[in-house]
């Protein structure tokens, strides 16, 4: 089935680490803000790597029907060598039988069993070249307040070489640095293009395995350097309207205590229990524009607390 135009909005919380470096400031969090306003981000990028590496281990090998490849991934062949864009689009049209096709026609084979390619688009760099917007664009993902992250140091006992036979070499463990957030919250936008999907071919199930692979994601691909990741919201409205959007959703959310509270009491919260979501002025805003509303979902993490009532939209979790 076709989709409708729609907009997303995904919250979730990290608890000690970084879930996305900046290599330009010595693997600190990233921040967009001035140094002042304290709020910290994550790359579009790096949300869709949490959706495509679900989707790589919930659907292997493309799934029971192979159209839910993921193009865009690392691949080591049997020689070490990491696999480029040419290569890695001939080793999926293999996979699905169509080699002859593939030479005549990448693109149609990619999109017909690439998940990510039907979704967030493609540039192919190989000849003969070709790109598609995709359907599914992220914003970036700012935390709902200002964040002061720790740096820390510890040692790893191993040592990083061998003792040679004379006795020479290293006797001692490895120091490590690093840079942590005690806690944070994070929200993050997102649009669907209707007019987009119907270039790239993305389907009702698609978006469906978009919504399920970012709340599992999250939760799917941790490290330790990551930090405990956690989905707490996500909401999901769709338009009758191809062409509307509410947009800006993540200004309709706020947290609770807000940061003047915050300062005037001297206590940064530190987990899901000192905060409360307030959704009041999103709901205030869907009832008010509900007669553009196709569908509205709602999924909401156990022990969350919120500011508004959602019963009307709330969603089994998967």
């Amino acid at each position: 089935m076709a989709i409708n135009s729609g907009e997303i909005l995904f919250i979730k919380s990290v608890k000690d680490g970084i879930p996305n470096r900046d290599p330009l400031n010595d693997s600190d969090a990233r921040r967009l803000f001035p140094e002042e306003d304290g709020r910290i981000s994550l790359s579009d990028v790096s949300i869709k790597r949490d959706v495509r590496d679900f989707v790589i281990d919930y659907e292997p090998n493309g799934g029971e029907e192979k159209k839910n490849f993921v193009f865009v991934q690392e691949v080591i062949n049997e020689k070490g060598k990491l696999l480029g864009r040419g290569s890695l689009a001939q080793l999926i049209a293999k996979d699905v039988g169509k080699e002859k096709e593939a030479k005549e026609d990448m693109k149609s084979v990619l999109v017909d069993h690439c998940f990510d390619v039907r979704a967030f688009g493609i540039v192919y760099s190989v000849k003969p070249k070709f790109n598609l917007t995709g359907p599914v664009q992220f914003g970036w993902a700012h935390s709902l307040h200002p964040v002061d992250t720790q740096y820390v140091q510890g040692t790893v006992v191993m040592p990083s070489a061998d003792m040679s036979d004379d006795g020479e070499g290293k006797t001692q463990g490895t120091i490590w640095t690093n840079y942590v957030l005690p806690f944070a919250v994070f929200a993050m936008p997102a649009v669907i293009n209707a007019k987009a999907a119907e270039h790239s071919g993305m389907k009702e199930e698609d978006q469906e395995l978009l919504l399920r692979a970012l709340w599992q994601g999250t939760q799917h691909r941790q490290a330790r350097g990551r930090g405990k990741q956690h989905p707490l919201l996500l909401i999901h409205i769709e338009y009758k309207d191809p062409f509307y959007r509410f947009g800006y959703l993540e200004e309709l959310v706020s947290l609770s205590p807000d940061v003047a509270s915050w300062k005037t009491s001297g206590k940064i919260p530190s987990s899901l229990q000192d905060i409360t979501l307030d959704l009041t002025k999103l709901l205030s805003t869907i009832d008010e524009k509900k007669d553009r509303i196709a569908r509205c979902r709602i999924w909401v993490q156990q022990g969350v607390k919120l500011n508004g009532d959602v019963a009307p939209f709330m969603q089994p979790l998967w």
